[in-house]
């Protein structure tokens, strides 16, 4: 992604105001924008986490959702989820299902760094391995959804906030199951 690109500004209603650098909208003043996620789960009904290059802006270094984005202006909302699976993962969607549309939080990292979105989440499937993006993820780990609710509660400190804020309000791991059940 280069710097040049620009993400949707949102009023407090979600409605779309005007456009901005990305590289302008993640600093210790972050305007909310139009954001999305995604939890990837293959065919044996693990879902894909990943840990965040250690290059990124905010939250560098920590475990994860599979990806997240943000889509361009006027771009569609599964376009902008394809687009990211391809550059970050090298990943081929099937079945993308909107599983949580109104999902928005605001949350600072330990150096400042101010995330504040209107995220959809979304989940999709896989039947590849993925390929890493070294600018956007430093590592990735096929795993149990259970296990993973599991080492949320434990340490949701070593995961994105946003994760931990998406399992929670989502019961994201039933929709994981869901997926499961119908391969």
């Amino acid at each position: 992604m280069m710097d040049t690109d620009l993400v949707v500004l949102l009023d407090d209603e979600g409605r779309a105001i005007g456009t901005a650098p990305k590289s302008s909208v993640h600093g210790t003043q972050t305007a909310l924008h139009l954001a999305f996620s995604c939890h990837v789960v293959n065919d044996e009904g693990q879902v894909l986490v990943t840990r965040r290059a250690l290059g990124k802006t905010a939250w560098p270094g920590v475990w994860s959702n599979s990806f997240c984005g943000h889509p361009r202006p006027a771009e569609p909302l599964l376009a902008a989820v394809r687009r990211r699976a391809e550059y970050e993962l090298g990943l081929t969607l099937t079945d993308i299902q909107l599983a949580l549309p109104l999902f928005r939080y605001r949350a600072t990292d330990p150096n400042g760094m101010v995330e504040h979105e209107l995220c959809p989440v979304y989940t999709a499937r896989t039947t590849h391995e993925p390929v890493l993006n070294p600018l956007e993820v430093v590592d990735a780990k096929w795993v149990d959804p259970e296990d993973l609710a599991i080492s949320l509660a434990a340490t949701p400190w070593a995961f994105s906030p946003w994760l931990v804020l998406q399992a929670e309000q989502l019961h994201l791991f039933d929709a994981v199951r869901d997926h499961r059940r119908a391969s």
